[in-house]
C-alpha cells in the first residue's frame, strides 16, 4: 500500500513514517518545512520505498501532484503552535482548515478515497466533560487552532458522505516524545539552558492535562486504522491520567539537575488565550480495539524530558 503523509518531516509526522515503513508501507512525505525538519527523515532518503516532495499545502497544484497514485492520505500537516494564532490570526485557517479541503479535493480529483486525519482534544473547548467522550457534543473550542481543527473534521466527514471515502479522524491528547519541537517541556528546558537560577511557568501551574508518548500515539492510529472499518472512524487518543504543569516543571529541573532553580508562576489560571486549564479525554473506545499505552503522562513527561535534554544538549 502506497501511503503519503502530509507534514512528515515534523514531530509526529516523522514518527508516523517510521511506523509505516516498518509495516511495509511505500511512504511519499510532502512538507514545506516550515516547521518540520528534513534530519527527522534523512535516515529512509535511501529507502527505494520512500520519497519526500517539498509542497505547500496551501497550492493546491502541489497537493494534487502528490496524491497520485496514493492509497491513503495521513494528513498530519498544521501549524504546530496553538499560540500563534492569537497574533496571526489567518494562520490555522490556511494550514489547517484550506489546506485539508485543498487535499480532500486533490484526493477526489486522483481517485484516493482514505484519509487519516490528525486531530486534537482542542475541539472538545473548555467545558467538556472529564474524561471527555467522543460524543460529547457540541464542541466548542475556545482556540483558532482548535475551530480549524474541528472545520477540518466537518469538511472530511462531508467528503465521506458526499464521495464516499473513508475516514479515521484521531483526537490527540499532548503529545509528547523524542524529537518534540515545540510544547511546555521542550519550553522549559530551553529555558533553564539561557538561565538555570530559575524557570519561568506561565499560568499559576495548576493546569492539568493527559500526556500521550509519541510512538504510543502512531501505534495507536497504525492499529486502529489496521483494525476498524466504517465509513467514520472517530478516537480519542491518550494515556489513563493527567500531569500539572506544576509537576513538569518539577521533573525538568529534576532531570537537568538545576536543582536550584526557582520555580516562579506569572497567575492566572491558563498560560495563552486559548489554553484549555484542564482537558482528559477518555480513551475507552481506543482500549476497545485491544491497544493500551506503554507509558501514562508523568512517565511519558519524564522519558520526553530525558530525551529532549540529550537532543538538545544541555
Amino acid at each position: 500500500m502506497r501511503a503519503l503523509v502530509t507534514g512528515g518531516a515534523g514531530f509526529i509526522g516523522s514518527h508516523l513514517v517510521d511506523e509505516l515503513i516498518n509495516a511495509g508501507y511505500e511512504v511519499n512525505v510532502i512538507d514545506n518545512l516550515s516547521s518540520g525538519d528534513m534530519a527527522l527523515i534523512n535516515h529512509h532518503m535511501q529507502n527505494e520505498k520512500f520519497s519526500f516532495i517539498n509542497g505547500d499545502l496551501t497550492l493546491i497544484d502541489d497537493i494534487m501532484h502528490a496524491t497520485k497514485d496514493i492509497d491513503v492520505v495521513f494528513h498530519m500537516a498544521a501549524n504546530p503552535d496553538i499560540r500563534l494564532g492569537t497574533q496571526i490570526t489567518d494562520t490555522d485557517l490556511k494550514q489547517g482548515t484550506i489546506a485539508t479541503y485543498n487535499i480532500l479535493e486533490s484526493m477526489r480529483v486522483n481517485g484516493v478515497n482514505k484519509i487519516v486525519f490528525a486531530s486534537s482534544s482542542v475541539v472538545y473547548g473548555e467545558d467538556a466533560p472529564m474524561p471527555t467522550p467522543e460524543n460529547h457534543g457540541p464542541c466548542l473550542p475556545i482556540s483558532l487552532y482548535g475551530a480549524s481543527k474541528l472545520g477540518s473534521e466537518g469538511l472530511i466527514t462531508s467528503w465521506v458522505g458526499t464521495f464516499g471515502f473513508q475516514a479515521w479522524i484521531f483526537r490527540f491528547a499532548n503529545i509528547i516524545g523524542e524529537r518534540g519541537t515545540h510544547g511546555v517541556i521542550f519550553d522549559f528546558i530551553h529555558k533553564l539552558k539561557r538561565d538555570s537560577s530559575r524557570l519561568e511557568v506561565l499560568g499559576n501551574g495548576l493546569q492539568e492535562k493527559s500526556y500521550m508518548e509519541v510512538k504510543d500515539c502512531v501505534r495507536a492510529m497504525m492499529h486502529i486504522f489496521t483494525n476498524t472499518k466504517e465509513p467514520v472512524n472517530l478516537f480519542n487518543l491518550g494515556s489513563h491520567d493527567t500531569c500539572s504543569v506544576r509537576r513538569i516543571a518539577e521533573i525538568v529541573v529534576d532531570e537537568t539537575g538545576y536543582h536550584d532553580a526557582a520555580i516562579e508562576y506569572t497567575g492566572g489560571d491558563r498560560g495563552w488565550a486559548g489554553d484549555i486549564p484542564k482537558a482528559m479525554l477518555s480513551i475507552e473506545k481506543m482500549l476497545s480495539t485491544g491497544y493500551d499505552v506503554n507509558y501514562n503522562s508523568e512517565a511519558a513527561v519524564r522519558h520526553t524530558t530525558k530525551c529532549l535534554i540529550e537532543e538538545i544538549g544541555l
